[in-house]
């Protein structure tokens, strides 16, 4: 070794720093690459994608193989410079050489080139697949016995080395992922993504029109009123029952009805015949399940009926799309009926407005974890029937009734602009 050139000895040296900060950036690179997206590069045929996808098919190979280059090389840099030391110092000079040696390593072969893979890692681990992926080849009998001892010691964990990490992502998680992508995604896109994610949270009898207020045709009415009801519809489609809308006997399609009109011996007999067959919907069935069930059934609408068979009230495939997309119309307090703007910027809420349509709709956070009306809410919350010219602080709302009547309020007033950010509730 004495031998050896004072320049051959340096040039060796700093070679083996370069391999070792190419081990370390390579193992940061590798395990710092986005697994979705190397999936996505590797189905497109991506070379470094897919080289770096089969060598992390195996990361306990991987990390044997870097482990073993890194330690190799910064073992060899260690006894060079020792001999560097002796060579120069004498034996004072090799606590000189420690020290200095695990400086530059600290600094040029592992804080640096590991920071550099974090901030780039498919600049970084794609070029370095190119001799990783040969050296895992020549090296594979030295990497098999590291391994093996490596993987008994974990076993005795009860780790098993073959599951691999758990790459599956939790809801939450997608949510996450979908929220912070940022311009990647538009942020109405964004929305109607996590909207998705959130259907099987709400059940149909939170976006359902409830019992009261179904339109439908009763047959026990004369004939003539029925006709004007046909007439002056908005809908497309509606319950047909007899006496009591718990008696639906059929669902009538309005275009079904148009010839009927022309037709002198038009009668209740030609309008069953029209009918469709009713489609009933559980209570409780999550909005994703019924958007499969509508799909599969080539259905656009539900009679949503409780465990004893009576009917609750109507859902539609529109209404589960409009939990995805949002309502269909620009001005809220048009498209809820329910809803009256007031010139002083405060609304009129009718006691039946379902809560979360308001939420959707007007962009409220009032809970929707109890009552699905607004009347429902506030008798929740006050615990008993209030009178009118009641106040009352609702999630952070100032509710004012205006009319109450049957056990129920009818009408109440908020103001959404001196809404609470503590979203206490008091009332007087």
């Amino acid at each position: 070794m004495d031998d050896i050139p004072l320049g051959v000895l340096l040039g060796a040296l700093f070679f083996l720093i370069i391999l070792s900060a190419f081990f370390s950036g390579s193992e940061t690179g590798l395990v710092s690459l986005n697994r979705y997206r190397l999936k996505h590069l590797a189905k497109t045929k991506h070379r470094g994608a897919v080289r770096a996808s089969r060598l992390l098919e195996r990361p306990d190979r991987l990390i044997g193989l870097i482990l073993l280059g890194n330690n190799f090389v910064n073992i060899l840099a260690s006894s060079i410079a020792t001999i560097l030391a002796l060579r120069y110092w004498g034996e004072t000079g090799i606590a000189i050489a420690a020290g200095l040696l695990t400086l530059v390593i600290l600094i040029f072969a592992e804080v640096t080139p590991k920071t550099l893979a974090v901030l780039r890692p498919e600049r970084f681990a794609f070029p370095a697949t190119l001799i990783l992926s040969p050296l895992l080849v020549a090296l594979y009998p030295l990497v098999w016995l590291v391994n093996i001892i490596a993987n008994g010691f974990i076993k005795l964990l009860g780790i098993d080395v073959k599951e691999g990490a758990n790459q599956e992502l939790s809801r939450d998680e997608l949510r996450m992922v979908v929220t912070e992508a940022g311009a990647m995604i538009p942020r109405r896109h964004q929305q109607m993504l996590t909207n998705i994610l959130d259907l099987e949270k709400v059940t149909v009898d939170d976006i359902m029109v409830p019992r009261n207020e179904l339109a439908g045709i009763d047959l026990d009415d004369d004939w003539s009123d029925i006709v004007k009801q046909l007439s002056n519809s908005q809908h497309t489609r509606l319950p047909v029952y007899r006496g009591d809308t718990n008696n639906i006997i059929g669902i009538l399609h309005m275009r079904n009805t148009l010839d009927l009109f022309n037709r002198p011996d038009a009668s209740k007999e030609g309008l069953i015949e029209r009918m469709q067959k009713a489609y009933f919907v559980p209570e409780g069935t999550p909005l994703n399940t019924q958007l499969l069930q509508f799909q599969q059934e080539k259905r656009r609408l539900g009679l949503v009926v409780d465990e004893y068979g009576d009917v609750r009230g109507l859902v539609t495939l529109e209404d589960i799309l409009e939990e995805i997309v949002g309502e269909f119309t620009s001005d809220p307090a048009t498209h809820i009926k329910e809803v009256h703007r007031q010139k002083d910027g405060t609304y009129l809420i009718d006691g039946s407005a379902n809560i979360r349509e308001l939420n959707r709709v007007m962009h409220w956070e009032l809970p929707t974890d109890g009552p699905k009306t607004f009347s429902g809410l506030i008798t929740e919350y006050l615990e008993s029937i209030p009178e009118p010219g009641t106040s009352l602080m609702l999630a952070g709302y100032p509710v004012e009734i205006v009319h109450a009547k049957d056990n129920m309020v009818k009408t109440a007033q908020i103001n959404p602009a001196f809404r609470r950010a503590d979203d206490s509730q008091s009332a007087a």
